[in-house]
Protein backbone atom coordinates (compact mmCIF):
# COMPACT_ATOMS: atom_id res chain seq x y z
CA UNK A 1 0.00 0.00 0.00
CA UNK A 2 1.25 3.71 -1.08
CA UNK A 3 2.02 5.60 2.34
CA UNK A 4 0.24 8.71 2.57
CA UNK A 5 1.43 11.62 5.11
CA UNK A 6 0.15 12.05 8.66
CA UNK A 7 -1.04 14.92 9.66
CA UNK A 8 -3.46 17.09 12.40
CA UNK A 9 -6.53 16.03 12.27
CA UNK A 10 -9.41 18.34 14.45
CA UNK A 11 -8.59 18.72 17.93
CA UNK A 12 -4.83 18.15 17.32
CA UNK A 13 -4.92 14.11 17.15
CA UNK A 14 -2.57 12.23 14.47
CA UNK A 15 -4.24 10.77 11.86
CA UNK A 16 -2.59 8.21 9.25
CA UNK A 17 -3.68 7.92 6.51
CA UNK A 18 -2.20 4.47 5.66
CA UNK A 19 1.09 2.49 5.54
CA UNK A 20 2.35 -1.03 5.37
CA UNK A 21 5.72 -0.99 5.65
CA UNK A 22 8.25 -2.63 3.27
CA UNK A 23 11.50 -4.58 3.80
CA UNK A 24 14.33 -2.34 3.73
CA UNK A 25 11.93 0.95 3.39
CA UNK A 26 12.94 3.71 5.09
CA UNK A 27 10.53 6.28 6.09
CA UNK A 28 11.44 10.27 6.21
CA UNK A 29 9.71 11.98 8.92
CA UNK A 30 8.85 15.67 7.36
CA UNK A 31 7.69 18.66 9.66
CA UNK A 32 6.52 21.51 7.41
CA UNK A 33 5.68 24.31 9.52
CA UNK A 34 3.18 26.85 8.35
CA UNK A 35 2.17 24.07 5.50
CA UNK A 36 -1.04 26.33 4.95
CA UNK A 37 0.38 29.11 3.27
CA UNK A 38 1.97 29.12 -0.30
CA UNK A 39 4.55 27.75 0.18
CA UNK A 40 3.23 25.09 2.65
CA UNK A 41 0.24 24.03 0.14
CA UNK A 42 2.58 23.45 -2.30
CA UNK A 43 5.29 21.53 -0.65
CA UNK A 44 3.07 19.30 0.98
CA UNK A 45 0.88 18.45 -1.56
CA UNK A 46 4.04 16.78 -3.23
CA UNK A 47 5.62 15.16 -0.19
CA UNK A 48 1.93 13.08 0.41
CA UNK A 49 2.41 11.37 -2.79
CA UNK A 50 5.42 9.86 -1.68
CA UNK A 51 5.41 6.68 -0.25
CA UNK A 52 9.06 7.35 1.95
CA UNK A 53 7.66 10.34 3.61
CA UNK A 54 5.65 10.55 6.97
CA UNK A 55 4.66 14.30 6.86
CA UNK A 56 3.64 16.55 9.74
CA UNK A 57 2.00 19.38 9.24
CA UNK A 58 1.89 22.46 11.44
CA UNK A 59 -0.14 25.97 11.18
CA UNK A 60 -2.01 28.09 13.18
CA UNK A 61 -4.89 25.77 13.09
CA UNK A 62 -3.05 23.35 15.66
CA UNK A 63 -1.96 23.90 19.64
CA UNK A 64 1.38 23.45 20.61
CA UNK A 65 1.62 20.24 22.00
CA UNK A 66 0.98 19.46 18.24
CA UNK A 67 4.66 21.25 17.73
CA UNK A 68 5.89 19.26 20.60
CA UNK A 69 5.23 15.64 20.11
CA UNK A 70 6.41 16.32 15.98
CA UNK A 71 9.79 17.71 17.33
CA UNK A 72 10.72 14.33 19.18
CA UNK A 73 10.27 12.14 16.08
CA UNK A 74 11.42 14.02 12.70
CA UNK A 75 14.20 13.99 10.66
CA UNK A 76 14.12 17.09 8.87
CA UNK A 77 12.08 20.46 9.59
CA UNK A 78 11.01 22.95 6.80
CA UNK A 79 10.36 26.04 8.54
CA UNK A 80 7.93 28.50 6.51
CA UNK A 81 5.79 29.66 9.07
CA UNK A 82 6.65 33.68 9.63
CA UNK A 83 4.54 37.04 9.07
CA UNK A 84 4.70 39.83 6.51
CA UNK A 85 2.13 41.86 6.79
CA UNK A 86 1.36 42.24 10.71
CA UNK A 87 -1.09 45.24 11.59
CA UNK A 88 1.40 45.42 14.15
CA UNK A 89 5.48 46.16 13.65
CA UNK A 90 6.17 43.83 16.84
CA UNK A 91 4.39 41.04 15.25
CA UNK A 92 7.69 40.56 12.67
CA UNK A 93 9.63 40.00 15.48
CA UNK A 94 7.32 37.28 17.14
CA UNK A 95 6.31 35.64 14.17
CA UNK A 96 9.09 35.25 12.23
CA UNK A 97 12.33 35.56 14.85
CA UNK A 98 10.00 34.02 17.94
CA UNK A 99 8.61 31.36 15.55
CA UNK A 100 12.18 29.71 14.56
CA UNK A 101 13.39 30.24 18.35
CA UNK A 102 10.88 28.47 19.53
CA UNK A 103 11.72 25.19 17.97
CA UNK A 104 15.48 25.24 18.70
CA UNK A 105 15.20 25.61 22.60
CA UNK A 106 12.41 22.92 22.24
CA UNK A 107 14.89 20.76 20.70
CA UNK A 108 17.67 21.45 22.70
CA UNK A 109 15.59 20.74 25.59
CA UNK A 110 14.83 17.45 24.40
CA UNK A 111 18.29 16.71 22.63
CA UNK A 112 17.63 16.38 19.49
CA UNK A 113 19.11 17.45 16.21
CA UNK A 114 16.92 17.01 12.84
CA UNK A 115 17.90 18.98 9.46
CA UNK A 116 16.59 22.65 9.85
CA UNK A 117 15.56 24.22 6.09
CA UNK A 118 14.22 27.71 6.74
CA UNK A 119 12.64 30.12 4.45
CA UNK A 120 14.00 33.47 4.45
CA UNK A 121 14.06 36.73 1.91
CA UNK A 122 16.11 38.32 0.25
CA UNK A 123 15.24 41.67 2.41
CA UNK A 124 17.12 39.77 5.15
CA UNK A 125 20.33 41.96 3.53
CA UNK A 126 17.43 45.75 4.31
CA UNK A 127 16.80 47.33 7.81
CA UNK A 128 13.35 47.25 7.08
CA UNK A 129 11.43 45.24 10.34
CA UNK A 130 10.74 42.76 8.28
CA UNK A 131 14.25 42.75 6.73
CA UNK A 132 15.46 42.75 10.41
CA UNK A 133 13.17 40.09 11.62
CA UNK A 134 14.24 37.78 8.72
CA UNK A 135 17.65 38.38 9.80
CA UNK A 136 17.77 37.87 13.09
CA UNK A 137 16.18 34.32 12.21
CA UNK A 138 18.82 33.34 10.25
CA UNK A 139 21.49 34.47 13.06
CA UNK A 140 19.09 32.14 15.66
CA UNK A 141 19.48 28.89 13.29
CA UNK A 142 23.55 29.70 12.72
CA UNK A 143 23.60 29.47 16.46
CA UNK A 144 21.95 26.20 16.98
CA UNK A 145 23.48 24.57 14.27
CA UNK A 146 27.21 26.02 16.10
CA UNK A 147 25.31 24.58 19.52
CA UNK A 148 24.03 21.16 18.56
CA UNK A 149 26.60 20.06 15.15
CA UNK A 150 23.22 20.00 13.40
CA UNK A 151 22.69 20.58 9.53
CA UNK A 152 20.93 23.93 8.99
CA UNK A 153 20.20 25.53 5.58
CA UNK A 154 18.83 29.38 4.66
CA UNK A 155 17.13 30.02 1.41
CA UNK A 156 17.21 33.82 1.03
CA UNK A 157 13.94 34.14 -1.40
CA UNK A 158 13.40 36.53 -3.78
CA UNK A 159 9.93 37.24 -5.31
CA UNK A 160 7.75 33.65 -5.59
CA UNK A 161 4.94 33.32 -8.10
CA UNK A 162 2.77 30.22 -8.72
CA UNK A 163 -0.71 28.28 -8.05
CA UNK A 164 -2.50 29.31 -4.90
CA UNK A 165 -0.47 32.33 -4.11
CA UNK A 166 -2.71 35.25 -2.73
CA UNK A 167 -3.64 37.85 -4.36
CA UNK A 168 -3.88 41.68 -2.93
CA UNK A 169 -1.42 40.68 -0.35
CA UNK A 170 1.82 40.70 -1.13
CA UNK A 171 2.68 38.87 -4.33
CA UNK A 172 2.45 41.40 -7.60
CA UNK A 173 2.11 38.53 -9.77
CA UNK A 174 -0.94 37.02 -7.87
CA UNK A 175 -2.21 40.09 -8.08
CA UNK A 176 -1.56 41.09 -11.43
CA UNK A 177 -2.76 37.62 -12.57
CA UNK A 178 -6.32 37.54 -10.04
CA UNK A 179 -7.13 41.11 -10.92
CA UNK A 180 -6.68 41.12 -14.47
CA UNK A 181 -8.36 37.45 -15.16
CA UNK A 182 -11.17 39.32 -13.14
CA UNK A 183 -11.11 42.17 -15.15
CA UNK A 184 -10.53 44.14 -12.34
CA UNK A 185 -8.04 47.36 -12.40
CA UNK A 186 -4.55 46.86 -11.45
CA UNK A 187 -2.27 49.95 -10.05
CA UNK A 188 1.43 50.09 -11.18
CA UNK A 189 3.42 52.72 -9.84
CA UNK A 190 6.52 52.54 -12.09
CA UNK A 191 5.89 50.25 -15.07
CA UNK A 192 9.88 50.12 -15.88
CA UNK A 193 10.65 48.99 -12.09
CA UNK A 194 12.14 45.32 -12.28
CA UNK A 195 11.80 42.53 -9.85
CA UNK A 196 12.97 38.91 -9.60
CA UNK A 197 10.81 36.14 -9.69
CA UNK A 198 11.35 32.52 -8.89
CA UNK A 199 8.98 29.95 -9.60
CA UNK A 200 7.01 27.97 -6.57
CA UNK A 201 7.89 24.37 -7.96
CA UNK A 202 11.71 25.32 -8.64
CA UNK A 203 11.05 26.08 -4.44
CA UNK A 204 9.72 22.74 -4.20
CA UNK A 205 12.10 20.96 -5.91
CA UNK A 206 15.13 22.62 -3.91
CA UNK A 207 13.11 21.49 -0.94
CA UNK A 208 12.64 17.65 -1.63
CA UNK A 209 16.74 17.98 -2.52
CA UNK A 210 17.10 18.62 1.00
CA UNK A 211 14.98 16.04 2.42
CA UNK A 212 18.26 13.92 2.25
CA UNK A 213 21.01 14.74 4.91
CA UNK A 214 24.61 16.37 3.81
CA UNK A 215 27.41 18.44 6.01
CA UNK A 216 26.25 19.44 9.29
CA UNK A 217 26.61 22.90 9.85
CA UNK A 218 25.54 26.19 9.03
CA UNK A 219 24.91 27.01 5.46
CA UNK A 220 23.12 29.71 3.16
CA UNK A 221 21.58 27.23 -0.01
CA UNK A 222 22.68 28.46 -3.10
CA UNK A 223 20.14 31.22 -5.39
CA UNK A 224 17.25 29.82 -7.20
CA UNK A 225 17.03 30.45 -10.62
CA UNK A 226 15.16 33.76 -11.10
CA UNK A 227 13.82 35.89 -13.89
CA UNK A 228 14.07 39.90 -13.76
CA UNK A 229 11.16 41.29 -15.63
CA UNK A 230 9.31 45.01 -15.14
CA UNK A 231 6.27 45.33 -13.97
CA UNK A 232 4.49 46.69 -17.04
CA UNK A 233 6.43 43.85 -18.91
CA UNK A 234 4.63 41.50 -16.70
CA UNK A 235 0.99 43.37 -16.97
CA UNK A 236 1.01 43.12 -20.47
CA UNK A 237 2.24 38.86 -21.02
CA UNK A 238 -0.78 38.32 -18.08
CA UNK A 239 -3.30 40.42 -20.20
CA UNK A 240 -2.15 38.78 -23.38
CA UNK A 241 -3.11 35.78 -21.39
CA UNK A 242 -6.57 37.10 -20.99
CA UNK A 243 -6.96 38.03 -24.53
CA UNK A 244 -5.55 34.92 -25.65
CA UNK A 245 -9.48 33.62 -26.17
CA UNK A 246 -10.45 35.82 -28.82
CA UNK A 247 -6.52 36.40 -29.86
CA UNK A 248 -5.77 32.22 -29.39
CA UNK A 249 -2.42 33.18 -29.55
CA UNK A 250 -0.47 31.22 -27.53
CA UNK A 251 2.57 32.08 -25.29
CA UNK A 252 5.93 31.23 -25.84
CA UNK A 253 5.78 28.02 -24.34
CA UNK A 254 9.48 27.56 -25.41
CA UNK A 255 10.29 29.52 -22.59
CA UNK A 256 10.00 28.31 -19.20
CA UNK A 257 9.17 31.34 -16.89
CA UNK A 258 6.16 32.07 -19.40
CA UNK A 259 4.96 28.79 -19.59
CA UNK A 260 5.05 28.98 -15.59
CA UNK A 261 3.76 32.11 -15.83
CA UNK A 262 0.64 31.23 -17.86
CA UNK A 263 -0.13 28.03 -15.86
CA UNK A 264 -0.48 30.65 -12.77
CA UNK A 265 -2.76 32.78 -14.54
CA UNK A 266 -4.82 29.91 -15.22
CA UNK A 267 -5.46 29.12 -11.71
CA UNK A 268 -6.65 32.86 -10.92
CA UNK A 269 -9.99 32.35 -13.90
CA UNK A 270 -13.29 32.51 -12.29
CA UNK A 271 -14.34 28.56 -11.22
CA UNK A 272 -17.42 29.23 -13.91
CA UNK A 273 -15.27 30.93 -16.37
CA UNK A 274 -12.70 28.10 -17.57
CA UNK A 275 -14.46 27.74 -20.68
CA UNK A 276 -14.64 29.78 -23.49
CA UNK A 277 -16.12 29.59 -26.86
CA UNK A 278 -14.87 29.71 -30.16
CA UNK A 279 -15.74 32.08 -33.63
CA UNK A 280 -18.00 29.59 -35.65
CA UNK A 281 -17.82 30.07 -39.27
CA UNK A 282 -20.71 29.05 -41.18
CA UNK A 283 -22.27 28.39 -44.91
CA UNK A 284 -23.83 25.33 -47.07
CA UNK A 285 -20.51 23.61 -46.30
CA UNK A 286 -20.79 23.38 -42.77
CA UNK A 287 -19.01 25.11 -39.90
CA UNK A 288 -15.33 25.96 -39.06
CA UNK A 289 -13.22 27.74 -36.35
CA UNK A 290 -10.15 28.79 -35.45
CA UNK A 291 -8.92 26.90 -32.39
CA UNK A 292 -4.73 27.72 -31.43
CA UNK A 293 -2.44 30.26 -33.24
CA UNK A 294 1.39 30.68 -32.69
CA UNK A 295 3.83 32.68 -34.29
CA UNK A 296 6.20 29.36 -33.95
CA UNK A 297 3.93 26.33 -34.66
CA UNK A 298 1.51 28.05 -36.69
CA UNK A 299 -2.20 27.37 -36.38
CA UNK A 300 -4.90 24.70 -35.59
CA UNK A 301 -8.85 24.86 -36.52
CA UNK A 302 -11.64 22.61 -37.11
CA UNK A 303 -13.75 22.08 -39.69
CA UNK A 304 -17.34 20.21 -39.76
CA UNK A 305 -18.28 19.47 -43.21
CA UNK A 306 -21.70 18.09 -44.59
CA UNK A 307 -21.86 15.00 -46.60
CA UNK A 308 -21.12 15.37 -50.34
CA UNK A 309 -19.29 18.31 -49.94
CA UNK A 310 -15.49 18.85 -50.73
CA UNK A 311 -13.49 21.41 -49.50
CA UNK A 312 -10.13 23.19 -50.69
CA UNK A 313 -9.14 22.80 -54.51
CA UNK A 314 -6.02 25.03 -53.64
CA UNK A 315 -2.43 25.22 -53.49
CA UNK A 316 0.55 27.03 -50.98
CA UNK A 317 3.98 28.10 -52.58
CA UNK A 318 5.28 28.06 -48.91
CA UNK A 319 2.90 26.84 -46.14
CA UNK A 320 2.55 23.39 -45.10
CA UNK A 321 -1.26 21.70 -43.39
CA UNK A 322 -1.57 18.12 -42.00
CA UNK A 323 -5.25 16.79 -41.99
CA UNK A 324 -6.55 14.76 -39.58
CA UNK A 325 -10.47 13.18 -39.91
CA UNK A 326 -11.71 12.56 -36.55
CA UNK A 327 -15.03 11.26 -37.66
CA UNK A 328 -16.39 10.41 -40.44
CA UNK A 329 -15.35 9.70 -44.13
CA UNK A 330 -13.09 11.69 -46.60
CA UNK A 331 -10.94 10.83 -50.12
CA UNK A 332 -8.26 13.67 -49.68
CA UNK A 333 -7.15 14.62 -53.09
CA UNK A 334 -3.77 15.65 -54.57
CA UNK A 335 -2.40 17.00 -57.90
CA UNK A 336 0.73 18.75 -58.73
CA UNK A 337 0.14 22.24 -59.94
CA UNK A 338 2.37 21.37 -63.18
CA UNK A 339 1.00 17.32 -63.48
CA UNK A 340 -1.94 15.46 -64.03
CA UNK A 341 -2.40 13.52 -61.83
CA UNK A 342 -4.75 12.88 -59.04
CA UNK A 343 -3.62 11.32 -55.59
CA UNK A 344 -6.44 9.78 -53.76
CA UNK A 345 -5.90 9.07 -49.67
CA UNK A 346 -9.32 7.39 -48.45
CA UNK A 347 -9.55 8.34 -44.61
CA UNK A 348 -11.65 8.27 -42.04
CA UNK A 349 -12.08 8.74 -38.27
CA UNK A 350 -11.02 5.22 -37.00
CA UNK A 351 -7.64 4.86 -37.86
CA UNK A 352 -6.28 8.27 -36.79
CA UNK A 353 -4.23 8.96 -40.08
CA UNK A 354 -2.48 12.16 -40.32
CA UNK A 355 -2.00 13.28 -44.33
CA UNK A 356 0.85 15.56 -44.97
CA UNK A 357 0.34 18.72 -47.16
CA UNK A 358 3.58 19.66 -49.37
CA UNK A 359 3.43 22.56 -51.00
CA UNK A 360 2.67 23.22 -54.89
CA UNK A 361 0.40 20.26 -54.73
CA UNK A 362 -3.45 21.80 -55.35
CA UNK A 363 -5.43 19.65 -52.80
CA UNK A 364 -9.25 18.53 -51.55
CA UNK A 365 -10.97 16.93 -49.12
CA UNK A 366 -14.46 15.52 -49.77
CA UNK A 367 -16.70 14.33 -47.25
CA UNK A 368 -18.24 10.48 -48.93
CA UNK A 369 -19.48 9.62 -45.81
CA UNK A 370 -23.34 9.62 -44.53
CA UNK A 371 -22.42 11.91 -41.69
CA UNK A 372 -20.78 14.84 -40.77
CA UNK A 373 -16.95 14.73 -41.40
CA UNK A 374 -15.00 16.20 -38.31
CA UNK A 375 -11.83 17.24 -39.51
CA UNK A 376 -8.41 18.95 -37.55
CA UNK A 377 -5.99 21.04 -39.11
CA UNK A 378 -2.89 22.67 -38.46
CA UNK A 379 -1.32 24.97 -40.98
CA UNK A 380 2.53 25.89 -40.75
CA UNK A 381 2.13 29.45 -40.42
CA UNK A 382 -0.79 31.61 -39.28
CA UNK A 383 -2.97 32.93 -41.95
CA UNK A 384 -1.84 36.53 -42.58
CA UNK A 385 -4.64 38.23 -44.80
CA UNK A 386 -1.76 40.35 -46.60
CA UNK A 387 0.22 37.51 -47.33
CA UNK A 388 -2.51 34.59 -47.43
CA UNK A 389 -0.02 31.82 -49.79
CA UNK A 390 -3.55 30.29 -50.83
CA UNK A 391 -4.50 30.03 -54.84
CA UNK A 392 -7.40 28.41 -56.11
CA UNK A 393 -7.35 25.77 -58.83
CA UNK A 394 -9.15 22.86 -58.82
CA UNK A 395 -7.62 19.34 -58.36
Amino acid sequence: MRAHGFAWGEGGSLRHEGYEGKKGFIMKRMLVTGSKGFVGKNFCAVLRQREDVELYEYDDNNIPEDLDSALGKIDCIIHLAGVNRPENPDEFETGNTGSIDEICVKLKAIGRSPKIVLSSSIQAELDNPYGVSKRRSEEVLERFAEDVGAECVVYRFKNLFGKWCRPNYNSVTATFCHNIANDLPIHISDPAHEIDLTHIDDVVKAFVNEMESGTSGFRFAEPLAATRIALGELAAKIRSFRDMRTSLVLPDFSNDFERALYGTYLTYLNTKKFEYGLEKRSDQRGSLAEFLKSSSMGQIFVSRTNPGITRGDHYHHTKTEKFLVLEGEAVIRFRHIEGDEVLEYPVNGEKYQVVDIPPGYTHSIENIGTGVLVTLFWASEMFDPNRPDTYFEKV
